[in-house]
């Protein structure tokens, strides 16, 4: 929900938000005839319930012969309060509907258009070139074919596409990628947080999630509960309905979930491997801030991911997403994309979202300030997850076949080297 109180002030402001996303502009004078419309009509109602607890209280002090005149006068107006009743009721509906439509404000100066419009902040390290090593690249699926890491034909046969095994190495993998995310999530002070990974409609639509991507997600109908692609969802219904104390400092959360996405739409894209899957694991940073602390919050959680980007030794990019590339809570997001050698491009791996007040509002999540209480600041980052392996296995493979373990995941494999299709090497 966005803050109506801005919307109202300058609607432009607004406007040019959505001109940026490539959204309608023409929503934002709708949502105000909507809310200008809700007021009226709530007015309306409490001036006749006023007035009608008033008439009330004079017919009990009224002669006994003027009683049945304002007796039937005193139905008339309870029917009136009825009816401005329901028509206030449908007044708020319409505009909470429409409401729930508006996106986000973006931060001012983040790229205008879409996918295709983000700009680069910078680039690290250098693409290996694989000539100099006299062999041409395998892609990650081939390599974990070999190593018996992956199996996509197995996952296809028991869950259908979309779906892969771990085992062994690429299990163990895994395994060690997620702890490292979550010890270095715990270093920089975020709580370790096993997450559900179904949750409430509530919370769903809360977090902005059941807008124009709502067919991205799994539903259970018969139990009226959602599969949440990323643990953001349950983080941010962590507080809901309450009242934090931030005066010690944001509340920070690593969320430790699996995750589930249906891809809709992206049918005949990355088919090969487990790039676009509909389960994958994941660790997810998520902080509550006051609102003046969002942006250095945002800059904090883009460098805790250029960290474990830099400690898994891979070459990336980070990029400023285009406003018309981000979800309906964020009013800025950064990328950092990989370095993926067989596609010579780079992947995203991870994001990191300011949400401002946007999710807060919505879920009722609020810090008191001033004598009065406030809406916090959300703010959400991938640490790692299943894509990870991608340009793990792919940057650091071998002319042998073997996959070269970076140093610091070593720790968390026994302290092994590589893995050869003969077996680990410590």
């Amino acid at each position: 929900m966005i803050d109506l109180a801005l919307l109202r002030e300058n609607p432009d402001l607004f406007k040019a938000s959505q001109e940026a996303r490539g959204s309608s502009v023409d929503l934002v004078d709708d949502v105000i005839a909507a809310d200008s419309a809700r007021r009226s009509a709530i007015t309306a109602y409490e001036d006749a319930r006023a007035d009608q607890k008033s008439f009330s209280s004079q017919i009990a002090k009224a002669p006994k012969e003027d009683k049945p005149a304002l007796i039937a006068e005193g139905k008339e107006k309870s029917a009136k309060v009825k009816a401005l009743q329901s028509e206030s009721e449908e007044a708020a509906f319409a505009f909470d509907k429409l409401a729930g439509k508006l996106p986000n404000l973006i931060v001012e100066g983040i790229p205008s258009g879409g996918e295709e419009n983000f700009v680069t902040l910078k680039t690290v390290g250098e693409p290996r070139d694989f000539s100099t090593d006299g062999f041409e690249p395998a892609d990650h699926l081939e390599i974990g074919e070999t190593l018996k890491a992956i199996d996509t034909a197995r996952g296809t046969k028991v869950a259908g596409s979309r779906f892969h095994y771990l085992t062994g190495f690429g299990a163990k993998l895994e395994m060690a990628l997620l702890n490292l995310a979550r010890d270095v999530a715990e270093e920089a002070d975020f709580i370790p947080t096993i997450t559900p990974t179904l949750v409430k409609p509530e919370v769903m639509r809360g977090t902005g999630f059941l807008g124009e991507h709502a067919d991205e997600i799994y539903r259970l109908e018969a139990d009226d509960l959602f599969l949440v692609g990323t643990s953001e969802v349950p983080l941010a219904g962590f507080h809901m309905d309450e009242i934090v104390d931030l005066s010690d400092g944001p509340l920070r959360y690593a969320g430790i979930s699996s995750c589930y996405r249906r891809e809709a739409g992206s049918y005949g894209k990355d088919t090969r491997g487990i790039i676009r899957v509909h389960q994958f694991q994941k660790v997810e940073m998520f902080a509550y801030v006051e609102v003046e602390d969002a942006e250095a919050e945002h800059e904090r959680m883009l460098s805790l991911q250029e960290k474990m980007l830099g400690l898994c030794e891979l070459p990336y990019r980070v990029i400023d997403t285009a406003a018309g590339d981000l979800g309906d809570s964020a009013a800025r997001k950064f990328d950092c994309e990989a370095w993926v050698p067989t596609q010579e491009t780079y992947r995203e791996l991870t994001s990191t979202s300011n949400c401002t007040t946007f999710q807060a509002r919505r879920l009722q999540v609020r810090e008191r300030y001033d004598g009065a209480t406030r809406p916090v600041a959300t703010l959400n980052g991938t640490m790692a997850n299943t894509r990870w392996l991608v340009p793990i296995l792919e940057n650091h493979q071998q002319s042998d076949g073997s996959v070269t373990v970076p140093a610091a995941l070593r720790p968390y494999l026994g302290g092994m080297v590589a893995q050869g299709p003969e077996g680990p090497r410590y």
